[in-house]
């Protein structure tokens, strides 16, 4: 029912959600680009029920305190407290080598403003955890959210933003210019 809903509303919006494959591992990260408006998290929220996924993302722990908590957790949030570890890779691995079951969302340009260069731990997570990761094309140009088959991570970090970036170019987010494949001479036109 909820799946069915979910995708009824990003119709109802102009939007469809699509994947190569109704086949999901029982874990996996999902890399989502481009990451450029506030709108991309309520679309994925609905993406992901469309699909019928229980994708989580990922906020340090201090987020989940309080009235805030309760919604974070309703929303599929997952704390993370990063004093334990040495940093925010190793803790979600922990995460990933304790659960029989886990899906978490990771945006690699790391804020909605334009990036030179992607950060790279959902490399370091999918390598380290031994899981898959599924590519997420937000492509407002088309309106579309689709999802790749799962795939394991190249041999260097390198070779996988190489083949990201291969996957995501041309793919437009809400506001192009501020995605981490935009092109400047695309306004020299």
């Amino acid at each position: 029912m909820v799946q069915q809903l979910s995708r009824f509303i990003m119709r109802l919006f102009g939007w469809k959600v699509t994947t190569e494959t109704m086949d999901f591992p029982k874990k996996y990260i999902v890399v989502v680009m481009p990451h450029t408006s506030n709108w991309d998290f309520p679309k994925g929220l609905l993406a992901r029920k469309a699909i019928g996924q229980d994708i989580k993302f990922i906020a340090k722990d201090s987020l989940f305190k309080g009235p805030m908590g309760f919604i974070m957790r309703a929303l599929g949030g997952y704390p993370v407290n990063r004093s334990k570890h040495n940093n925010f890779v190793d803790a979600v691995i922990d995460i990933f080598n304790t659960k029989e079951e886990f899906k978490i969302t990771i945006t690699p340009e790391g804020t909605r403003k334009r990036v030179e260069k992607l950060k790279t731990g959902f490399y370091y997570i999918a390598k380290g955890a031994n899981v898959p990761l599924i590519l997420c094309k937000f492509d407002y140009g088309n309106k579309e959210i689709h999802f790749s088959t799962p795939h394991h991570v190249a041999d260097t970090v390198e070779e996988e933003v190489a083949f990201i970036g291969r996957y995501f170019g041309g793919v437009k987010g809400k506001y192009p210019a501020l995605g981490y494949m935009y092109d400047d001479r695309q306004n020299e036109k």
